[in-house]
């Protein structure tokens, strides 16, 4: 049985009241369908950061220009009392990471209006900007110090150009590295060893390291010299770095690893600002990051994983006491990950975001333990949770699966979150965006299935729909209450479909059992719970299960690839940046600690299940219609696999269509590709859905 989402509601205190923001409003008029072109005209916020003085947030709004094929971003300011925001930078497409001076007057920033990406500072108000850095090696992901005096970011750098921790940054050696590196006659790539390529990027003679400089742009050192990125790109969480208050250590995220394509072991160090040795203070064989000192400094929070190896190992809260070291676990009884998380401005607490049943809330626990309590939850996502120095007023962000991201203010005394931006509230007014249904289903071993429900505007009951089931990646993901951009359920039921989004096995928010009992499986119980899904919707009355497709991305397009050879129940297939035989993609994609752990070693340790997993197995079996689309600069799922893939289904004379993207990775972010592959995928499902 399909019932109803509750309207969008958030719990802070004891009070329960609906966003006027986020509720549907009543449809007086003639609205039009929410389409791709609409998707890509709204602003998309992101990186707010509260203003010291409590006054004002900073935020980046990134408005994708169609016409150039490029996404600016810019910056922005909004009173934390309400007030109509306002545009700080028009220089340059690339404004982002907006960081507070102490004194709450002017924000720091990085900028490419120079011609590379820099530091600048400007005013509050946006006012007299001014170059900071001029480095051969770039800066971003900038952090300013308590004190107001340092100034601490990333940089790309030759390693062979530094010295020890904290000493000089050699800006002429890089330069001359970067043009003789551009001068050189060939351009070929000589490795010696894994990791040598990563998301979309090979791996050159430059490292990812933490420089530091006074907020001038004086007195540049390297914190974290070596063959080393810091932090590691395979960084997941939030920030993998921090200042202390006193404004003396920095702690950051380093993965030391002989082999850091087969390792998650990434650890906590400390190194002073003023330059030193840097010392490990985490021992846990999986991962730990996120490094967070309390606002007085006695305390660090991180979060780590248990088991090595494993990067779906449960997020663990955990306190370590700067004095002692002695480290304690916050959240060993919670079946959950813990998201982000920030302090208490009186460094008692700490509130961290959880995902629960596709919905992500905030809870709060004692720095010293105890129990678990809910502050926020509801039908949405929420993330970036900031408190003003007195405690009294807390900025957050929050969407859900029918509304984009915006800011939020709530205050302590109760009550419902007040919305401070609202960016795209004209641009939505006029279309329907519509809630999202859920069902739970039996799988056939009896485990309970979720899955969200998206029905198209203007949904009658009494008629039969096509219907689309979009299949997640990860596969440790979920679909939830969130807003997306790459498989935006509201604009395929747009078109006229009702889109289920299945969280089978795998999926993350319903406990860690739940997600570990995919590894070694993919085919397996996921796809006995995705077809339970599919049994359960085909019988709803408004349903045409005679006009069904199935698309995914990623391990979604392997399982879609898993379906088209075990059955023929559906018209059409959307497979993007898939896997396709386990074997080839064992040995090409990139983090290699993925496959170790989930297909339990290499092919030549377990060739059996390699062999029973891959959908390339079941090839001769493929009848359904299927479009293969792939980023040419994916080298997770490598073009090789959708390459694969075209060539069995025309070789076997299944109807297929293979479109290929030069400039794209994992994801289709630019705008005119991503408004070509929504059109093709549309295209694609309806010729074989709406005959």
């Amino acid at each position: 049985m399909i019932r109803p989402s509750c309207p969008h509601a958030l719990l802070l205190s004891a009070a329960v009241m609906c966003f006027g923001l986020l509720c549907e409003p009543p449809a007086f008029a003639q609205k039009r369908p929410f389409d791709v072109e609409t998707l890509l005209r709204i602003q998309r916020i992101g990186e707010p950061a509260l203003s010291p003085d409590g006054k004002l947030v900073a935020y980046t709004v990134t408005t994708p220009d169609l016409a150039n094929n490029t996404r600016p971003h810019q910056i922005y300011v909004v009173p934390v009392n309400g007030g109509v925001p306002r545009q700080l930078t028009r220089d340059g497409d690339d404004n982002e990471r907006p960081r507070w001076s102490a004194d709450s007057r002017q924000i720091y920033f990085i900028s490419n209006r120079s011609g590379s990406s820099q530091i600048w500072v400007m005013d509050a108000d946006g006012a007299h900007p001014r170059l900071i850095t001029r480095l051969a090696t770039e800066a971003g992901g900038l952090l300013v110090s308590a004190d107001g005096k340092r100034l601490v970011f990333q940089s790309n750098v030759y390693p062979e150009c530094g010295s020890s921790a904290g000493g000089a940054f050699d800006n002429a050696c890089n330069q001359r590295n970067l043009d003789a590196d551009a001068k050189a006659p060939s351009k070929a790539r000589i490795y010696t060893s894994l990791l040598y390529r990563h998301w979309t990027e090979w791996q050159t003679r430059r490292r990812q390291h933490l420089l530091v400089a006074n907020t001038d742009g004086t007195e540049v050192r390297d914190l974290t010299p070596g063959n080393h990125d810091v932090p590691p790109f395979s960084l997941g969480g939030p920030d993998g770095y921090a200042i202390s208050p006193d404004s003396l250590e920095l702690a950051f995220v380093m993965n030391v690893d002989s082999n850091p394509s087969a390792s998650t072991n990434s650890d906590i160090y400390t190194v002073p600002l003023d330059g030193g040795e840097a010392r490990k203070i985490t021992i846990s064989p999986g991962g730990d990051d996120s490094p967070l000192y309390s606002p007085d400094g006695k305390y660090m929070a991180f979060r780590s994983q248990a088991r090595a190896g494993y990067e779906s190992d449960r997020w663990r809260l955990m306190v370590l006491e700067r004095a002692t070291g002695k480290t304690t676990n916050l959240t060993e009884t919670l079946d959950r990950w813990v998201g982000s998380f920030t302090w208490s401005s009186d460094s008692t607490r700490l509130f961290f975001t959880t995902e629960d049943r596709g919905r992500t809330g905030l809870q709060m626990i004692a720095a010293t333990g105890g129990g678990l309590r809910s502050i926020i939850s509801g039908q949405s996502t929420l993330d970036d949770v900031q408190f003003t120095s007195d405690g009294r007023t807390m900025i957050y962000t929050e969407e859900s699966g029918s509304r984009p991201l915006e800011i939020f203010r709530a205050t302590s005394g109760g009550g419902a979150g007040v919305a401070l931006t609202h960016m795209n509230d004209a641009l939505l007014a006029g279309v329907t965006l519509t809630p999202l249904d859920e069902m739970w289903v039996d799988s056939s071993d009896k485990s309970r299935v979720h899955s969200f429900i998206v029905k198209p505007p203007n949904f009658n009951p009494a008629r039969k729909y096509p219907v689309i089931f979009l299949i997640h990646g990860g596969p440790q993901g979920a679909w939830g209450e969130s807003w997306t951009y790459r498989w935006n359920a509201q604009v395929f039921a747009s078109a006229g479909y009702v889109v289920v989004q299945p969280n089978p096995r795998g999926s993350t928010g319903y406990g860690q059992k739940f997600i570990d009992e995919i590894n070694g499986d993919w085919g397996g119980k996921p796809y006995d719970d995705i077809m339970a899904v599919v049994d359960a919707v085909g019988a709803e009355p408004y349903i045409d299960n005679q006009r069904m497709a199935v698309a995914g991305a990623s391990y979604g397009g392997y399982m879609v690839n898993w379906i088209n050879g075990h059955t023929n129940r559906f018209k059409a297939i959307v497979s993007h940046g898939s896997v396709f035989d386990l074997a080839s993609w064992q040995r090409e994609t990139d983090e290699q600690w993925f496959p170790l752990w989930e297909m339990k070693g290499t092919p030549a340790d377990n060739a059996d299940l390699y062999e029973k997993l891959s959908p390339s197995t079941y090839a001769k079996d493929f009848k359904t219609p299927t479009l293969v689309t792939h980023g040419e600069q994916d080298f997770r799922d490598v073009t090789g696999q959708s390459l694969q893939l075209f060539t069995v289904l025309q070789q076997e004379n299944v109807p297929s269509k293979l479109v290929l993207f030069p400039d794209e990775g994992h994801w289709i972010l630019k705008p005119q590709n991503s408004l070509l592959w929504y059109h093709t995928v549309l295209d694609w499902i309806g010729e074989w859905t709406k005959k």
